[in-house]
C-alpha cells in the first residue's frame, strides 16, 4: 500500500504555515526530492503494527437502558471473565472507559469518539483478567476526562447513588457511582487532577492516586503524560490494596516507569497506627470554599487516628497552596499539546502508542463545537499561552514543581503521612441543563485546590471516607512518600477498622 502524496498546493500550503514562501516551481522540485522519503513512508504503512495480544474472549456487549442503569454509570455492560485463578478470582471490575479493553466500544465520555472500538487491552486490563476478576463493562466518564464534577458527558449527567441530583465528582463519575451503588467489587480510576479522588470523596468510597509511574498507563487515552495517573476505587482498604498489588509494577512499554518500587500492599493491613507520625497540613484548611462541616469531619478524623495511637500534629507548608497554581499551566498547556493537538499520543518519547485511537481522536477537529465547555476552556487557555508565550509557562512551572516535590519531601521527612481534606466541600447539586456558562464551569473544577498538586509532584494520595454531613459523604486525603502507599493502606484501614468512615 501506498501513502497519499501531496498537490503542490497543500506543500505550498504547510510552507505558509511554517513562515516560508515557495512558488509553484520550487513546490514541485521539492516534492520530487521528497519522492525517496515517501517510499520510506510506504514500507512503514505496509508493515504490521506490533500490538498487544488479546487473551481473553469477550463481546462488544451494549448499552444498558434507564432500568438497568439508573444512575446512568454504564457506558457498555460487557462481561469478560478471566483467568480461572488469582488474587482477583471472584472480584467484579468496571473499568473507566478511558481505557482500552479490545473489542468493546470507548468514547472516553465524548461524542467526538463514539464509534471507537479499540484493539487492545490495556496493560491494566490484562493484568486484571489474568489475576481472575471478571471485568462487567465500561464505566461512563467525563468529557475527555475534564472535569471534577459528573455534568459533562456526552451521555449526560452520573448521579450520585448517594443522593440523587447530586454530582458524583468527576472525571472518574461512573466508576464512583458503581463502587458506591454496590454494583461492582471494584473499579478503575484515572487521576490527573484529583479524578480518582474527587468521585471518591463526593460517593463515600476508597479512591487511590498512586505514585506517579508506579501503575503502567500503556493503553489508556493520555492527557499529559507528566501528570498521568490511573489506579484502583473499591469500597473498602483490603480491594483496593488487592486491587493495586495487580495493577503494579513495569510492564516494559511505558516510558513514565523506571523501576518503580513494588510491594505487596495487603501486607500492611492489620498493623495499625500505633506510633506513627502524620502531619495535618493547616493549608489544605480554609480555602475560600471550603464548607465548614468538611473541615471539621477531617479535623475529627485526625483526632481518631491519635485516639489509635499516632501522634498527630498540624504542620504548615506554604507553597501547598500555590499547588493548583503550578498544575494549571502543565494540564492546560500540556493536554492542549499532548491530547488535543498531539491527537493523545504526542510526539518524543518511547513506548507502546495506541495508533487506532490516535486515528480515531483525531476527528475532534471537524467536530470541535460538540466539545464540552470544560474542555474549550481548557484549550483556549492552553493554546493562548503557547502561541503567545512559546511554552515558557509550561517549561516554568515544571521547573517550579520540583520546589513543590522538596517541599512535600520535607514535611515527610519527618512525618509518616500528611493529611487534609480531599476536597473543600462535600458534592453539589448537578446543574441544569440550561445552566449558565459561570455555573456550568464552577461545577467542574471548584473542587481542585487539594488534589491537583499531587498529580504535579507524583506523591501517592488516597482519600478514605471519614463521615456524613447532610446525608453526603466528607473525604480526607492521606499522601504519603513516594512508592509508599503501604503505609497509606496501613493508616487507612485501621482507620476503616475503627469506623472512621461512619
Amino acid at each position: 500500500m501506498t501513502i497519499k502524496r501531496p498537490t503542490l498546493e497543500q506543500l505550498q500550503d504547510i510552507a505558509i504555515d511554517l513562515g516560508m514562501d515557495l512558488s509553484p516551481e520550487r513546490a514541485a522540485e521539492f516534492l520530487m526530492q521528497l519522492e525517496p522519503s515517501f517510499a520510506s513512508y510506504d514500507v512503514v504503512e505496509a508493515l504490521p503494527d506490533e500490538k498487544p495480544v488479546v487473551k481473553y474472549p469477550r463481546t462488544p456487549g451494549y448499552q444498558p437502558g434507564a432500568d438497568e442503569n439508573p444512575y446512568n454509570a454504564w457506558y457498555v455492560k460487557s462481561t469478560i471473565h478471566g483467568a480461572p485463578e488469582g488474587k482477583l478470582k471472584g472480584k467484579t471490575v468496571a473499568v473507566k472507559d478511558n481505557v482500552c479493553v479490545a473489542g468493546v466500544p470507548m468514547m472516553n465520555g465524548a461524542s467526538t469518539l463514539e464509534g471507537y472500538v479499540p484493539d487492545i487491552d490495556a496493560t491494566i486490563v490484562t493484568r486484571m483478567l489474568d489475576a481472575g476478576a471478571t471485568i462487567l463493562g465500561k464505566s461512563h466518564c467525563e468529557f475527555f476526562c475534564f472535569s471534577g464534577g459528573s455534568h459533562t458527558g456526552a451521555l449526560g449527567d452520573v448521579i450520585n447513588p448517594r443522593k440523587p441530583g447530586y454530582s458524583a465528582g468527576g472525571s472518574s463519575s461512573g466508576s464512583a457511582a458503581l463502587v458506591a451503588a454496590g454494583e461492582v467489587d471494584m473499579a478503575i480510576g484515572g487521576d490527573q487532577g484529583g479524578s480518582i479522588r474527587m468521585p471518591a470523596s463526593y460517593c463515600g468510597i476508597y479512591g487511590m492516586k498512586p505514585t506517579w509511574s508506579l501503575v503502567p498507563y500503556t493503553g489508556v487515552m493520555p492527557i499529559e503524560s507528566t501528570i498521568d495517573h490511573t489506579g484502583p476505587m473499591t469500597a473498602n482498604v483490603a480491594d483496593n490494596a488487592l486491587l493495586l498489588e495487580v495493577l503494579a509494577g513495569e510492564d516494559g512499554l511505558d516510558p513514565r516507569q523506571a523501576k518503580p518500587v513494588v510491594a505487596n500492599y495487603t501486607e500492611a493491613l492489620g498493623k495499625g497506627v500505633a506510633g506513627l507520625k502524620i502531619g495535618v497540613v493547616k493549608e489544605g484548611f480554609g480555602w475560600p470554599g471550603s464548607e465548614p462541616d468538611v473541615d471539621a469531619k477531617v479535623r475529627a478524623a485526625a483526632a481518631l487516628f491519635g485516639k489509635l495511637g499516632a501522634s498527630v500534629s498540624e504542620i504548615s507548608i506554604p507553597m501547598h497552596r500555590i499547588g493548583r497554581d503550578i498544575w494549571l499551566p502543565i494540564a492546560a498547556e500540556g493536554a492542549q499539546m499532548q491530547m488535543m493537538a498531539g491527537n493523545g499520543m504526542g510526539f518524543n518519547w518511547k513506548g507502546f502508542y495506541t495508533v487506532s485511537l490516535l486515528d480515531a481522536h483525531s476527528a475532534w477537529r471537524a467536530r470541535a463545537n460538540e466539545l464540552s465547555d470544560s474542555l474549550k476552556i481548557t484549550m483556549f487557555l492552553g493554546e493562548y499561552f503557547i502561541r503567545h508565550y512559546r511554552g515558557r509557562f509550561y517549561a516554568k512551572a515544571q521547573n517550579i514543581a520540583r520546589r513543590l516535590v522538596a517541599a512535600y519531601d520535607t514535611a515527610l521527612a519527618s512525618y509518616d503521612l500528611l493529611l487534609m481534606p480531599t476536597l473543600p466541600m462535600k458534592a453539589t447539586p448537578l446543574p441544569p441543563r440550561d445552566a449558565s456558562l459561570a455555573l456550568y464551569l464552577q461545577r467542574a473544577f471548584e473542587m481542585l485546590p487539594n488534589t491537583c498538586a499531587f498529580d504535579v509532584t507524583g506523591h501517592p494520595a488516597m482519600s478514605i471516607p471519614c463521615g456524613d454531613s447532610d446525608g453526603l459523604p466528607v473525604g480526607a486525603m492521606l499522601i504519603g512518600k513516594k512508592f509508599d502507599e503501604s503505609m497509606i493502606y496501613r493508616a487507612a484501614h485501621a482507620f476503616e477498622q475503627a469506623g472512621g468512615a461512619k
